[in-house]
């Protein structure tokens, strides 16, 4: 059967292109299930564009994917030490297939609403396993077997959730290089799609930059001087303030927009409503029942609960539907972390002590993986580690938020109680005593 080629128009790529193999997977249901679930949870009670899904992403991820292959492995690309690391032609357009079917399944194990409720999942799993499950279930099974050739959904899984998330699997140097196109810290693509598409429909700029100059200039590089690392995604010199605009992005969209107080509460509430509606409080790892629920079955659920005060999930669901979620008492501040390191804690203590424990909410999160050190291709033909390079990218920041919040009922006098007491509390124990 000859194949055809289709295009989907983006708001991000313009168009992103995908053959007849890949219409087969985008039409089965773990990845129309994707049609569902939003990306960015409820951040659109915040940010009202943000009401993308992951169908869109997954779809930007293959198109990104199959770019990023074709730079660093085009002959005039790879560096010589690294010629014997890509297989024959043949192998070549084998992994090629399998990269882009691994950038659209990588995500097809995302819980409803996506990141924010994944900690409701049963002890040792996570979406990345709910995705390897995915790809290995009979229904994509038969899609992988019918192709020509066949692919082995072992490999799509490999470079779907990379080595990182698969500690006890052998990786070979190429099978590592290949997911790190994809899931990378530095120069994944998954992480430039996110930070593009989450920017635009926010209608924020922080998390713009240059990735067409970006993945120009990716190139695979052999380890540095040192010689205890294996092949990896690096850059020409050329990228290398295309890379720094990337990282600085990255911590703007997590200072600005996923740490955003008023959308981390809304994920609290979420919490709160899914511990008490779920069956023992956690999230089905049985497949069928995965796939059968989406968004829409928890915002119908929720507006249910709403109007129901008799169910034990009525009150995080009447904060959601009527937009009266817990307010902000006190928030991370450097004056107060040089007094205390605690200090956010400590205000959550003592607000438990002085108003009802049900009635505050105490958020703490950092910005993990934040990736500075890679290899450059100097002009002058050395491979040296980004951090002899840029100044930049020695000081890029962690984005980091305490937060601690309040029924609004109470707000206005918890302020009061924080404004005479702030002093008090924040103090260390030792110097209280």
């Amino acid at each position: 059967m000859p194949k055809h080629f289709h295009e989907i128009r983006d708001p991000i790529h313009v168009f992103i292109r995908l053959d007849t193999d890949e219409r087969s997977v985008l039409d089965s249901r773990p990845f129309q299930r994707l049609r569902y679930v939003h990306q960015l949870a409820l951040t659109y009670l915040v940010y009202p564009g943000a009401t993308h899904r992951r169908f869109e992403h997954s779809l930007g991820v293959m198109e990104l994917a199959g770019r990023v292959f074709d730079i660093v492995t085009a002959r005039d690309n790879v560096d010589s030490a690294m010629r014997d690391l890509l297989p024959t032609d043949d192998a070549l357009r084998y992994w090629r297939r399998v990269l882009r079917m691994a950038a659209l399944c990588h995500d097809i194990g995302h819980l409803p609403f996506s990141h924010a409720g994944e900690e409701l999942l049963p002890e040792g799993w996570t979406h990345e396993r709910l995705t390897s499950e995915n790809i290995r279930s009979d229904e994509m099974q038969n899609i992988w077997t019918a192709l020509s050739p066949p692919l082995r959904a072992d490999d799509i899984v490999k470079l779907a959730v990379g080595p990182k998330v698969l500690r006890s699997v052998s990786f070979s140097d190429w099978e590592t290089v290949l997911a790190e196109i994809i899931v990378g810290n530095a120069f994944g693509v998954d992480r430039m799609d996110y930070l593009l598409r989450d920017s635009y429909h926010a209608g924020v700029m922080y998390g713009r930059f240059d990735h067409f100059r970006l993945i120009d200039t990716l190139r695979i590089l052999p380890p540095g001087e040192d010689g205890d690392r294996t092949p990896m995604l690096g850059i020409e010199q050329g990228g290398l303030q295309s890379a720094e605009a990337l990282l600085l992005a990255r911590y703007f969209m997590f200072a600005q927009l996923y740490f955003h107080p008023v959308r981390r509460i809304y994920d609290i509430h979420l919490r709160d409503y899914l511990r008490a509606w779920l069956h023992a409080g956690q999230y089905s790892i049985n497949l069928t029942d995965h796939l059968s629920l989406t968004d829409n079955d928890v915002l119908f659920a929720i507006q249910r609960a709403a109007r129901d005060s008799a169910l034990p999930e009525h009150d995080p669901a009447r904060r959601i539907v009527e937009r009266d979620h817990f307010r902000l008492l006190y928030e991370r501040n450097p004056i107060d972390i040089r007094t205390n390191i605690d200090a956010a804690r400590a205000v959550y203590k003592a607000a438990c002590d002085t108003f009802p424990e049900s009635l505050v909410r105490y958020d703490s999160v950092v910005q993990r993986n934040v990736p500075i050190d890679f290899p450059v291709l100097t002009s002058d033909g050395r491979i040296v580690s980004s951090l002899d390079l840029s100044d930049t990218l020695n000081n890029v920041p962690v984005a980091k938020a305490d937060y601690v919040f309040i029924a609004p009922e109470h707000r206005d006098t918890a302020k009061r109680w924080l404004e005479t007491n702030r002093d008090t509390i924040i103090a260390p124990k030792e110097e209280v005593e």
